[in-house]
């Protein structure tokens, strides 16, 4: 049987727009099942709190669970490492953060190129750290702290939540202040703080999210915020930089997702994640954490992380910072 011709060209232009109708669908069908959110640091800190946040916001757009996985251990390597190596359905997703773009330069050897294996699908928020010390501690400020660690090199202990992230961002303080503090690593904020508070390690440099209430509770005291200007949330603890000149560190989170998830599926996380972040509800809850909603494209999120990790391998790198 002959088909006319435009009738031909027109079946066989529908055939062609199949695979980009059906691909639409599928993204709009997404998510199909519960979505795992893997955070990389244990519960209490403010990778898991970030997680917690999002992850009900989005569960409440994309009508399906987001379940928060914490995967602790090694800065974070372990949580992205999984991340990499699960299916690329979208429904294994990672809550990046400022440790993934350490780690790229302060481990000599990871199995995955985080900036390769991890499609950059969302930023949420960027936060200051918070350097925070037990009341019982003697120095009362940051000018103080400096003065103590110079006559006590070596003797003031610094708990953090793992190697990776802030922990290792604060060497670039000690190297500025030109001080020595012995770090001691945790499996995450919570075990961290809590030795911190009865003073069994000295000083903490910690993600706000982790340590406000803490501080708002008059449990810790906060010597400085790590931002360039003072905090909105702590007005009057003044920031680092007013007593270390060019310090900065503040901590940043995210989504990812696996090599080759669909793209589909990626502009659509996209889409509701910055949606989510502009909602009262979480612009509230972000505000009480000192938290920064960070709006991006996929592709500008990527820029951002290759900048980042570009910019902290330059400090490890000055720092001769090691992995312990």
């Amino acid at each position: 049987m002959k088909l006319p011709r435009r009738h031909f060209l027109h079946l066989a232009g529908g055939a062609a727009a199949l695979p980009a109708v059906s691909r639409f669908a599928w993204a709009q069908a997404y998510p199909r099942r519960p979505v795992r959110l893997i955070a990389g640091f244990a519960p209490g800190g403010g990778v898991d709190i970030t997680a917690r946040l999002i992850g009900q916001s989005l569960s409440e757009r994309l009508g399906q669970p987001f379940v928060i996985e914490n995967r602790t251990g090694a800065g974070g390597t372990i949580a992205a490492e999984a991340v990499v190596r699960a299916a690329t359905d979208g429904h294994t997703l990672l809550l990046v953060n400022s440790a993934n773009a350490v780690n790229a330069t302060l481990y000599d050897k990871l199995n995955y190129n985080f900036i390769r294996d991890i499609v950059p699908v969302a930023s949420i928020s960027r936060v200051p750290n918070v350097m925070v010390v037990p009341p019982s501690f003697p120095a009362k400020t940051i000018a103080e702290f400096i003065a103590y660690a110079k006559a006590n090199p070596g003797n003031i202990t610094m708990g953090s939540e793992g190697n990776g992230g802030g922990a290792h961002m604060s060497e670039l303080f000690k190297m500025l202040a030109g001080i020595n503090m012995l770090h001691i690593p945790y499996r995450g904020a919570a075990p961290a703080l809590t030795d911190l508070l009865p003073g069994q390690v000295q000083v903490m440099f910690a993600s706000m999210p982790a340590a406000i209430q803490y501080v708002r509770a008059g449990n810790l005291r906060a010597l400085a915020v790590t931002t360039r200007t003072r905090s909105d949330a702590l007005p009057d603890i003044p920031a680092v930089g007013e007593f270390v000149p060019g310090y900065e560190a503040v901590s940043w989170y995210g989504i990812g997702a696996p090599r080759k998830t669909p793209p589909e599926i990626v502009e659509r996380l996209n889409k509701e994640t910055n949606a989510a972040i502009v909602e009262p509800k979480l612009r509230a809850r972000f505000a009480d954490l000192d938290a920064e909603p960070l709006s991006m494209t996929s592709a500008e999120f990527g820029k951002f992380i290759a900048d980042e990790t570009e910019k902290r391998g330059k400090v490890i790198r000055a720092a001769n910072i090691k992995a312990e």
